[in-house]
């Protein structure tokens, strides 16, 4: 992402005087803060950043390397102990921007304050930390790669620029992605929206109704204006299906599981953080299994309730939830992983959530194995690039034209935004889980065909469909924002947008599903 470039703080951060954040989780990602210089300072270097409400934002950034997305083999006996220390990486990093963001006298008097009493001591905390994870691998009897204790130091960076954090550009319709970019100071007051939130921190709402620093949004990490497009006008996109064959499976399985009517939500991960409460450190809808928390296990999954229409499937579905940021103070506004982490406005319930599995176009699918646990998409592309980002944002009438990964679609009037995911459709034939939650599935290649020895399987499929109150950008400013819940470092990019799957189906179940598309069926 090229933001581990050591830069000099400009004269005006080091005078900052008021501070937001929004801090990286999952092992590493940036910490962000928003720096405001004083009203009464004039600025040395030329720049007008002297304006009070409309001062132009400093980003400062701490950017700590991914530890977990380097993690490729990790002993089934090392397994737990290892997740507890990405947990504690995570911990330093949000316990780093709290300090980080109650020592702005400190930081405004001491150029190298930051450096001595932040950066440094995180490193130190991440090196031990670093040094526990190669000790539980060990233990175990794996190897552990000596590469990773070179990710314990985090970086430095005052962003002084108007187009901080410039993810580049986007082919999706050819407009920028600017993640942090500078509006000049945006005072937005949302139409009339109750700012003081309940107490809520939001990682550092203002009381003008959010849009900090030009990073937008109510708690002053996104989105920003350049983070929406009106689907009208964006050329279409979407490229043509492979091609069958003669081996092709044509077949479909739909579950109906509901629109999480059961108000079933929290903040955890059980995939990449079992055992950690508030693992997602964002706030998920759940579809299928009732059970699902940080410490669910195999056995509590098998014996839970379900959603879904068909009892036989008691599959874990959920993904983010998509918020409206519209001053509500919703349930969790003053909890972690809600307000607390940047996420807050009204939680919207999609409207429709369809779960199909479909086959391959090149050859037949072998059954899903039970327990088989597959992420798709990214919840990091901010830090971690675009490479794994599997995100899909339409309006209803416009899918199949247009698909947007790095833009939010404004839909016109009687349209309803729709989020798509595709799901990995090769398996390693082994593995029901891997280090990183990502080798042992794989996309098939552009012709559809697996690739490695990777066995088809059934893919999945999940179309969300919302009623979204339409955006408005007016003067370079998004009123009326809506975004995913995400880590709040990542500054609620549409590009972010993830899902999450566990099969909790019995073998019989498993095998129909593959008859039943390997036969051309449409079942049920």
């Amino acid at each position: 992402m090229g933001r581990n470039t050591r830069k000099r703080r400009s004269s005006m951060a080091t005078k900052a005087v008021a501070a937001s954040a929004a801090l990286a989780l999952g092992g590493g990602g940036l910490i962000w803060a928003n720096f405001y210089a004083s009203a009464h300072e004039s600025s040395n270097s030329g720049q007008n950043q002297t304006k009070a409400a409309n001062a132009a934002a400093q980003v400062a950034t701490i950017s700590c390397p991914d530890v977990g997305q380097k993690l490729t083999s990790v002993p089934s006996g090392a397994k737990q102990g290892v997740a507890t220390e990405l947990a504690n990486l995570d911990k330093q990093i949000t316990e780093a921007y709290a300090r980080l963001a109650s020592t702005r006298q400190a930081q405004a008097g001491d150029s190298s304050f930051v450096q001595n009493a932040i950066v440094g001591p995180l490193k130190s905390k991440r090196t031990a930390t670093i040094d526990r994870i190669r000790i539980n691998i060990q233990r175990a009897g794996g190897q552990f790669d000596n590469s990773l204790s070179q990710l314990a130091a985090c970086t430095t960076q005052a962003a002084n620029n108007p187009n901080a954090g410039q993810g580049g550009q986007n082919n999706n319709g050819g407009q920028q992605n600017n993640g942090g970019q500078n509006n000049g100071g945006q005072n937005n007051n949302n139409g009339g929206q109750n700012n003081n939130n309940g107490g809520q921190n939001g990682g550092g709402q203002n009381n003008n109704g959010g849009q900090q620093g030009g990073i937008g949004g109510q708690a002053g990490n996104g989105p920003v204006a350049a983070d929406f497009v009106d689907i009208t006008k964006v050329q279409p996109n979407v490229k043509a299906k492979p091609r069958k064959n003669g081996q092709a499976s044509t077949g479909t399985f739909t579950t109906r599981c509901g629109v999480n009517a059961n108000n079933k939500f929290n903040t955890d991960n059980v995939i990449v953080a079992p055992g950690v409460t508030n693992g997602a450190h964002h706030l998920h809808d759940y579809v299928g299994n009732q059970s699902n928390d940080a410490f669910a296990n195999n056995d509590t999954f098998a014996q839970a309730q379900t959603s879904c229409q068909n009892q036989q499937d008691k599959s874990s579905y959920y993904w983010p939830v998509l918020r409206v940021q519209d001053g509500t103070q919703e349930f969790d506004q003053n909890r972690d992983g809600g307000g607390k982490e940047g996420n807050v406005g009204k939680v919207l319930k999609a409207k429709q959530a369809e779960i199909k599995f479909v086959g391959s176009p090149k050859a037949k699918v072998v059954a899903m194995p039970q327990f088989l646990r597959i992420i798709t998409g990214d919840a990091k592309t901010t830090t971690n690039g675009l490479a794994n980002a599997n995100a899909h944002w339409s309006c209803t009438g416009f899918e199949n034209k247009v698909q947007l990964t790095e833009q939010y679609p404004i839909c016109p009037q009687g349209s309803n935004v729709v989020r798509t995911f595709a799901f990995q459709s090769c398996w390693d034939g082994q593995n029901v889980d891997s280090a990183n939650h990502r080798t042992h599935v794989a996309f098939a290649d552009g012709n559809g065909n697996c690739q490695n020895g990777f066995k088809a399987i059934p893919q999945l499929s999940m179309r969300l469909v919302y009623a979204v109150p339409a955006p408005v950008i007016q003067n370079g400013q998004v009123k009326n924002a809506y975004a995913v819940d995400g880590f709040p470092e990542q500054l609620h990019k549409p590009s972010t947008d993830h899902d999450d799957f566990i099969n909790v189906m019995n073998a019989q179940l498993n095998n129909k599903i593959a008859n039943c598309i390997n036969k051309g069926q449409q079942c049920q």
